[in-house]
């Protein structure tokens, strides 16, 4: 076993810290406290407040506390799921807080412990449970799901075009012999995936990323967990979340809006009746990026780059761009005789080539500006 430093990159930390907008004597929790590295910079601004920090994963909670010592009995370190976060605050008599933050996903520290089972770059046991107290692995998901279920998650969690030949391939696979390990599951991805396909990324990234998914319930435990954590906020607090893929981003707009407008009486009625209020106010309408001095400093090689583009007329062209901006998607609406979209997950020279091909290829008078801004979003 090789043994890893808990070592993982704050993303979004000047931008986190900003938005939250901290008061020395404010309480504020992290309910993904991985290695301590926002924590340390919320609790680096208190003076009479406290901050709570919970995360599910042992590592994280041993190298979160050894990072936060220094700050004393202003930090209490919580193991827990960030679902049951209202009830564990409650067991210390908080019942309201003025900041939260959820860095979502899988940690760099977590794909980097080969043990773990995260990554497809190492060979080890299915395991991929972020709290190890759980029953449910990998290895359990891979061999005991049907071929239908098997096939859904890797559609609906990894968005593979391929996921119904992988679960075929995973089924075969393992009648004759159990699937134990992640070079194994590899084998079986990239026989299912046609050779061609394999040049954009490894093969077996987003049915990696599906399974993981399933297993730590991730998006179940994000939809149930906002609406109580927003109720959970004093007047004036802050929500900051960031997100790494479409899915989580869904939810969390769609929740954000929710709790915003709650109303449900139809729009022809002049004045609400339902009686529902709103929660607070989106502070931030469109998603807000990592800066050029992040991107140098923590490239996303492994994250690639969205581009879509849509053409096509009048009302259907807004449309398509609105629906694929609610799935997540930078979407820019151009005039044309067609309707033609384009996403891909490539490196920024790679996309900047697109973009060229594409404006050359519209033969329209666009800068390359508009085409390089959605080149750049992750």
């Amino acid at each position: 076993m090789t043994v890893v430093e808990f070592n993982h990159y704050s993303v979004m930390l000047h931008e986190t810290i900003e938005q939250l907008n901290i008061r020395p004597d404010g309480i504020y929790v992290d309910g993904t406290l991985g290695g301590g590295g926002h924590a340390y910079e919320v609790c680096s601004r208190l003076q009479n407040g406290h901050f709570y920090g919970i995360d599910q994963d042992d590592a994280a909670i041993a190298a979160a506390s050894e990072r936060l010592r220094c700050f004393g009995d202003k930090v209490t370190v919580i193991r827990n799921n960030y679902v049951n976060a209202v009830e564990a605050l409650r067991e210390y008599g908080v019942t309201g807080v003025d900041g939260i933050v959820l860095d979502l996903g899988v940690s760099s520290y977590q794909l980097d412990t080969e043990d773990r089972g995260f990554s497809y770059r190492f060979d080890a046991p299915l395991d991929m449970r972020m709290d190890r107290r759980q029953t449910l692995t990998a290895r359990d998901i891979v061999n005991n799901y049907s071929e239908m279920e098997l096939y859904h998650i890797i559609r609906d969690y990894g968005e593979d075009p391929f996921a119904k030949n992988i679960a075929k391939h995973i089924v075969k696979n393992r009648a004759d012999k159990p699937i134990e390990t992640t070079f194994e599951l590899n084998e079986i991805i990239k026989a299912a995936v046609p050779a061609k396909m394999r040049q954009n990324g490894h093969p077996s990234k987003q049915t990696f990323q599906a399974i993981r998914i399933e297993c730590n319930q991730e998006l179940e435990v994000l939809k149930k967990a906002l609406d109580e954590l927003i109720d959970l906020l004093h007047p004036g607090g802050r929500f900051c979340i960031i997100t790494f893929h479409s899915l989580e981003d869904r939810i969390v707009k769609n929740a954000f809006r929710r709790n915003e407008n709650p109303c449900t009486c139809p729009p022809e009625f002049p004045v609400c009746v339902c009686g529902k209020v709103s929660k607070g106010k989106v502070i931030t309408r469109k998603p807000i990026l990592p800066g050029a001095e992040e991107l140098e400093e923590n490239p996303p090689e492994e994250k690639g780059k969205k581009i879509i583009i849509c053409c096509s007329r009048g009302r259907v062209s807004r449309d398509v761009a609105e629906n694929l901006c609610e799935q997540g998607y930078d979407a820019v609406s151009l005039k044309g005789g067609y309707i033609a979209w384009l996403m891909a997950e490539i490196k920024k020279q790679e996309a900047d080539e697109i973009c060229d091909s594409v404006e050359k290829s519209l033969r329209k008078k666009f800068h390359k500006n508009i085409f390089s801004k959605f080149a750049k979003a992750i």
